[in-house]
């Protein structure tokens, strides 16, 4: 699903030279759950956005779902990211004068459905993430859990091979940081869905298939999470 192949990102800081990522090479299978772990300004976040398309490489090839995102315009990358990827972050970024279902629907304006089937895919979206009975609540009204899963709900409304996430569970308690790791783990178990998550929550490692491990730009290898042995393929320094 995914393919890393020697990929380095520098840029200018200043007068100085930032290496974020140094010939990083890595796979990960369709299916599975993934946890890039690392110290603050270890490149993880930098990583995670090489490989959903948000930035792109120095140096190096990136396929994603058999598309080689190097050779994609700015305008295809755009395309290639709403049709294959969902997004997540740390802070919900919930439009606070939308409803739940409001704020679900939002991606799907950008497509030809027609009103009915936004909403009703909206409401089903809701519906996995257990907040079918909250359509109608405004962010205001909601936990920040709850929030949270509206957010992901937003992610996986079009239907996407690909979840990632920044940080999903930087922003919640440790009851709802549970709640919501077992919810992405849901979608790769019922769903299928590729998830890759950046964070630095170490509860993360009892639901990933697998840890990557980063640390000042370089990939350090790997370690299988609790759910099972590691089919991710890399080579580390």
């Amino acid at each position: 699903m995914i393919e890393l192949r020697n990929v380095s990102r520098f840029y200018r800081r200043g007068a100085d030279d930032v290496h974020a990522l140094e010939n990083v090479s890595l796979e990960i299978p369709a299916g599975r759950f993934v946890a890039l772990m690392g110290p603050s300004g270890s490149g993880k976040t930098t990583l995670l956005n090489m490989l959903a398309g948000l930035d792109r490489p120095s140096d190096g090839q990136i396929s994603v779902a058999g598309r080689k995102l190097n050779d994609l315009s700015e305008d295809e990358l755009a395309a290639f990211r709403a049709g294959h990827m969902g997004f997540v972050f740390q802070f919900f970024n919930l439009i606070p004068v939308f409803s739940a279902r409001e704020n679900v629907e939002l991606p799907l304006l950008l497509t030809r459905l027609e009103k009915a089937e936004r909403r009703q895919r909206a409401e089903t979206a809701l519906r996995i993430v257990g907040l079918a009975g909250r359509a109608s609540h405004m962010p205001a009204q909601l936990s920040g859990g709850e929030q949270q899963r509206v957010a992901i709900a937003r992610a996986i409304v079009t239907d996407p091979e690909i979840v990632v996430g920044d940080e999903p569970t930087g922003d919640l308690d440790a009851k709802n940081a549970e709640e919501v790791l077992g919810l992405l783990r849901t979608l790769k178990r019922e769903f299928g869905k590729t998830v890759v998550i950046a964070t630095h929550d170490p509860r993360a490692e009892r639901y990933v298939d697998e840890v990557l491990l980063v640390d000042k730009g370089v990939f350090m290898g790997s370690r299988p999470g609790a759910t099972g042995a590691s089919p991710v393929s890399g080579t580390a320094r």
